[in-house]
């Protein structure tokens, strides 16, 4: 099954593994609508996709906004989900409780009330798409915030498979990816962990938002995926 024709809403579109799945969906033939918080990352969103290519803002933390977002869209074929906040590297001693929680809203409730007012509007062979990550089973000191939010993704992944059957729901969960979700990082530390984690992996390098896009656009198009974590991480899990 291709993506031809198919209306996909990719909340988070604007940029890295978020826009990369716009782009290669687009070159299927789908018809994309990209989401993002900020105006001007749509405006540059859509200046990357095909004409006809649908933009719009979205606070994804305002369940209000949320429900009015998708009245506008209408009826779609499938939600791909990867907003989130630069990532969060702090030990817990160190750590703001409210921050941390400032972080779950965008990348877990977001995510929740994506899905909670965008479901009813998928049709008949749609599917939902989140992402994780590798730290909900690799965790490296510094990450609690971020492992627990991974975790707490894939477990919600498999209860919405089983809740809102036969919509398909799966997860994508990425390794270290040369994306600005690391912009919070020092130039230096960022190309140390770069140069740190090629050398670990069997493939010999981190990955592209490209690498990570081809995943999402599978489990859109394979219908006999549900409940399912895509690993992308070039064999983080083997080493």
């Amino acid at each position: 099954m291709g993506l031809q024709g198919q209306r996909i809403v990719v909340i988070g579109g604007t940029s890295g593994i978020g826009l990369a799945v716009a782009e290669a969906a687009a070159r299927e033939g789908a018809d994309v609508v990209v989401a993002s918080r900020r105006q001007e990352s749509v405006d540059a969103a859509l200046k990357r996709l095909p004409e006809g290519a649908g933009g719009l803002t979205l606070d994804a933390t305002d369940e209000d906004a949320v429900r009015a977002f998708f009245e506008r869209v209408g009826a779609f074929d499938h939600l791909v989900y990867t907003a989130g906040e630069a990532l969060l590297m702090e030990s817990m001693a160190e750590s703001d409780l409210a921050r941390s929680k400032r972080f779950l809203d965008t990348r877990l409730w977001g995510a929740y009330s994506a899905v909670k007012h965008g479901a009813a509007l998928i049709r008949k062979g749609g599917s939902v798409v989140l992402t994780t990550g590798s730290a909900s089973r690799r965790p490296l000191p510094g990450t609690t915030v971020a492992a627990s939010l991974l975790g707490a993704m894939e477990s919600l992944t498999r209860a919405l498979a089983l809740e809102l059957a036969p919509i398909r729901v799966n997860v994508v969960s990425p390794g270290v990816v040369r994306t600005d979700l690391w912009r919070e990082m020092s130039e230096e530390d960022r190309g140390g962990l770069f140069d740190s984690t090629a050398a670990s992996l069997p493939v010999g390098r981190v990955g592209t938002p490209e690498d990570v896009a081809e995943a999402y656009l599978y489990l859109m198009r394979g219908g006999y995926s549900t409940g399912s974590v895509v690993d992308v991480n070039g064999g983080a899990l083997l080493v």
